[in-house]
């Protein structure tokens, strides 16, 4: 958290397609005010709201207007509107827990850019898969962030300080000007799995921690104990004795999918977290030393959430499908952080003119 934002005035923001609060959560850290989330999965409410001093809206974003928001936007502090817009070629915003079909591919980076055009925050950043910047809707988006001092790019996770080789497009926008509006190449120091959860309590494959219900990790098969106990970190199925092969692995297909079963590296970042890292077969999800997937716990705080951000409320079971859904599809916190101490620094360059310049911006708003 950055010491001097305590000298700017303050930054208040609302976190569309908001999730389990990952984006939140960093911001929050570097010293952001968010105000609200918005998410049209009821999943998300409670550990929106059970980790962060935010209010959880169960909306379709595609029906917000704008002037349900400004409310969130105090008159005097400068308003952020943040967002992960989900994108239906390569996320699960309509599947399971998000089942309202979209009726365009893009809809919702459409969308929000329109509540941009409406809204007119000082502010804007978006968060999304690089594969955006590839097709005409970005460009559509830039489009509506006219007037805005505009910078984007695409980062490794990895040199931000999270310990996963996720890569990600993060886009900043301000009506404050292009001084000191940079996204850093770097952030922190880098780390890897060992950091990062190997002071976990052991557990077995089908094992739940008696005071960390979400540190469970999911059941596996003879078969498949046999084969993670076969696989080596960082190794592929490709060490593996012949009898212990799947069918897909003896196609043609299936050669180029050396990961899948394959355990994690101690002393390296981990593969991007997905909606199904709970699985040993679905990627390089195994522990690197215990003969199992890793737990939602770990899947956690590989996306960088504290070890103790609550996800299920006290006794309600926990469903490895959902809550890898939240966990999978989160922004990391870390990355999150990343976006808002940038924003922040931002300010805090420009501050011999921002009031000035967020008095113009504030009559649009109100």
């Amino acid at each position: 958290m950055m010491d001097e934002s305590s000298a700017l005035p303050n930054i208040s923001a609302v976190d569309l397609f908001c999730g389990a609060g990952g984006l939140t959560h960093g911001l929050v850290r570097s010293g952001i005010t968010v105000r609200a989330g918005i998410d049209v999965d009821p999943a998300c409410k409670y550990p929106y709201e059970a980790n962060n001093a935010a209010e959880f809206i169960e909306r379709d974003v595609n029906e917000l207007r704008a002037e349900e928001l400004r409310p969130y936007f105090p008159e005097g502090d400068i308003s952020l509107l943040a967002g992960c817009a989900p994108c239906q070629p390569f996320s699960t915003y309509s599947r399971s827990g998000r089942s309202k079909k979209r009726g365009l591919d893009w809809q919702l980076v459409s969308t929000f850019g329109s509540l941009i055009k409406d809204l007119q925050p000082t502010l804007v950043t978006m968060e999304n898969v690089p594969q955006l910047a590839d097709h005409s809707v970005f460009k559509e988006f830039l489009s509506a962030l006219a007037g805005y001092a505009v910078t984007w790019s695409v980062v490794e996770c990895a040199k931000l300080g999270i310990p996963q080789t996720r890569r990600r497009l993060v886009l900043l926008a301000s009506k404050l000007g292009h001084e000191g509006l940079s996204i850093p190449e770097t952030f922190g120091t880098r780390s890897t799995v060992r950091q990062t959860i190997a002071r976990l309590p052991r557990i077995e494959a089908g094992q739940q921690h008696p005071r960390d219900p979400l540190h469970y990790a999911s059941s596996l098969s003879e078969t498949n104990l046999r084969r993670i106990r076969a696989s080596k970190p960082g190794g592929t199925w490709r060490d593996w004795d012949p009898e212990l092969l799947a069918a897909c692995h003896r196609k043609d297909t299936g050669t180029s999918y050396p990961s899948v079963y394959g355990r994690m590296e101690w002393d390296a970042p981990a593969p991007t977290m997905t909606t199904q890292c709970f699985g040993y077969g679905n990627g390089r999800f195994g522990h690197p030393e215990q003969d199992r997937a890793i737990s939602l716990r770990e899947a956690a705080m590989i996306q960088t959430f504290p070890r103790k951000y609550k996800f299920v409320k006290k006794g309600e079971p926990v469903i490895f499908k959902s809550l890898g859904r939240l966990i999978g599809n989160a922004v990391p916190v870390q990355l999150g952080e990343v976006i808002g101490s940038s924003l922040v620094a931002h300010v805090n360059a420009v501050s011999g003119v921002a009031a000035s310049a967020l008095g113009d911006t504030q009559d649009t708003l109100f």
